[in-house]
């Protein structure tokens, strides 16, 4: 029987997920944390094969969460879910420890194949993220996001990450506020997030600005 610990801020998107898991039979131990805090409070008192992880979580994120799991339970595969699209998240989080990525929308039927596989300690990787982990997984110089972003882009996103607003940067880099905001849309839209808050957990994830 696979044991699995659902961790999602959301009450809604875990009672969904336990709908799905409670329908298979393969399935025993299906336990639920809302952040960090209560994740590593569940690893102290269960053995899981499984654990889905959210990216997105208030408090530490659930790449920073990875190495807390492997201290406590280093068998324990781990299967990330998250609103973000492969492009931006799938590789760091295969580089950090998880054992696959998955985005939310996915279908039932692909997230149970996913919990079946890395219950074995194996990696689920989806035909699209195949690709892209042979572009990028083995590189640490080059990394994907320095591909589709202009230089003038990564400066933009670095000024967003120390806490600028348009006005700043504009000024800062003797632009107008409209082609600052034009620079926002486009890395929104290059890096598929939605919000300025997106862009700055990215740009700190990918150590931009550098120390």
């Amino acid at each position: 029987m696979i044991s699995i610990l659902i961790t999602d801020d959301h009450p809604v998107v875990r009672r969904g997920i336990r709908q799905i898991l409670e329908d298979e039979a393969n399935i025993g131990l299906i336990d639920e944390a809302g952040n960090g805090i209560e994740l590593l409070s569940k690893l102290n008192e269960n053995t899981y094969n499984v654990i889905l992880l959210d990216i997105s979580m208030p408090g530490t994120s659930g790449l920073d969460l990875i190495s807390d799991i492997k201290k406590v339970q280093p068998s324990a595969g781990i299967l990330m879910l998250s609103i973000y699209s492969e492009d931006v998240y799938a590789v760091k989080a295969l580089k950090y420890g998880a054992s696959g990525y998955l985005i939310k929308t996915s279908a039932p039927e692909e997230l149970l194949t996913a919990i079946f596989k890395v219950s074995k300690g194996e990696r689920y990787i989806s035909a699209s993220l195949a690709e892209k982990i042979a572009d990028a997984i083995g590189s640490d110089t080059v990394r994907p996001m320095r591909k589709i972003l202009s230089t003038r882009e990564i400066e933009v996103l670095g000024l967003f990450a120390k806490g600028r607003t348009v006005a700043q940067i504009a000024s800062e880099l003797s632009l107008s506020p409209k082609t600052v905001s034009t620079y926002r849309e486009r890395l929104i839209s290059k890096l598929k997030l939605k919000t300025t808050a997106d862009l700055i957990r990215y740009a700190l994830l990918e150590g931009i600005p550098n120390p």
